[in-house]
């Protein structure tokens, strides 16, 4: 069991820098996801910690051992890859205990620790099968089970539940979750897949471009996004942005003049901003309205019914959006809907660099 922290650490290929000085500290027992769009430095990080990537500048230490020169092998750290990575001449049992045998650990513990991580992920019956007897799902518990069993200081997920279906990814997902809360161990968890990162992680790490874009709960990510980028990679459908303006007392979207009901705290940084942002509502926080009263009329020009909810597409000022509303209001590509944003559920963003305006 150990902390991880990461100290000014830069990251180069040559004259390209992928990671410039990165800062993080991950508390024992965390359970955190790096996400972020492809290319973001997520899996390099993760790389980097397990020992296969080397440190071009900067710190990195594992519980209180400085970690940058030692190699993988001695950083007592298990990963668990996207592909399995399992020996498909031998069963299931042999490639869980294989890493120890190497090690030269007695039969008898490791046959106990065996047990106990088949146990554990639901995989006794399939112990003396090979691989290509088994499910996607039961390949990536096989593989989670050959981590496991080292009890490893740091488990490292490198992007495991992307070759399953969307079912399974749900089903495995909850088994890791609750796979960190019995082990209580480190894990760091990397994906693409926001919807995976806001249900399983402690505290989320959003990327882009090498750097941290916003390191906190997976509620004040989404609740507070540290700035423009964060809101609209966070979320599903993604957040709506508008351009905005402060007109006298009034809030209007730029390109048509369309009033949008802001409340006084929410204007008075429009003000302090220069009276120009990008306004950013989530889907899920416009309120459907009786009239045009403190009210956006829209044209619907999509319906995706969710069973759940219904997204409904339009266009307003300029700009593509989509509103989640009731799935018994039934709206039709055509009919006119009046929108108000939710007060207090809104965004505000700089125009330059896309910071929130607090």
């Amino acid at each position: 069991m150990a902390s991880i922290s990461i100290r000014n650490l830069i990251k180069r290929y040559g004259n390209y820098t992928v990671i410039p000085a990165l800062n993080l500290e991950i508390a024992d027992h965390e359970f955190i996801v790096f996400v972020g769009p492809s290319g973001c430095g997520k899996s390099t990080l993760l790389r980097i910690i397990a020992g296969l990537e080397p440190i071009s500048a900067g710190d990195l230490y594992i519980g209180d051992d400085r970690v940058n020169g030692v190699p993988a092998a001695r950083r007592d750290i298990a990963m668990v890859f996207q592909d399995y990575a399992l020996y498909p001449h031998m069963r299931v049992y042999e490639n869980m205990s294989f890493a120890l045998e190497l090690r030269g650990v007695p039969k008898t513990e490791i046959a106990a620790r065996v047990k106990r991580a088949a146990a554990l992920l639901h995989i006794e019956p399939y112990l003396d099968r090979k691989p290509k007897e088994l499910s996607g799902g039961q390949r990536q518990r096989v593989a989670m089970g050959r981590a496991i069993v080292r009890n490893p200081k740091v488990f490292l997920f490198d992007e495991p539940l992307s070759n399953l279906d969307a079912k399974l990814r749900a089903q495995v997902r909850a088994e890791i979750k609750t796979l960190s809360q019995q082990l209580k161990t480190t894990m760091i968890f990397v994906t693409h897949d926001q919807v995976e990162a806001m249900t399983m992680a402690d505290r989320i790490v959003v990327l882009q471009g090498g750097s941290v874009q916003q390191y906190d709960t997976p509620e004040l990510v989404y609740e507070r996004p540290a700035n423009q980028f964060v809101a609209g990679f966070i979320g599903s459908p993604t957040m709506n942005f508008f351009p905005a303006e402060l007109r006298g007392e009034r809030v209007v979207l730029s390109h048509d003049g369309t009033a949008v009901g802001l409340n006084g705290a929410a204007q008075a940084r429009l003000k302090n901003a220069g009276g120009k942002a990008v306004l950013g509502i989530r889907p899920e926080h416009f309120a459907v309205a009786p009239d045009a009263s403190e009210a956006i009329e829209v044209t619907v020009k999509l319906v995706e019914p969710l069973g759940s909810d219904t997204l409904v597409h339009f266009e307003l000022a300029g700009v593509s959006a989509i509103a989640r509303v009731h799935p018994g209001l039934r709206p039709r590509v055509g009919d006119h809907l009046y929108l108000r944003p939710e007060p207090g559920k809104t965004h505000l963003f700089d125009n330059e660099h896309g910071r929130v305006l607090s």
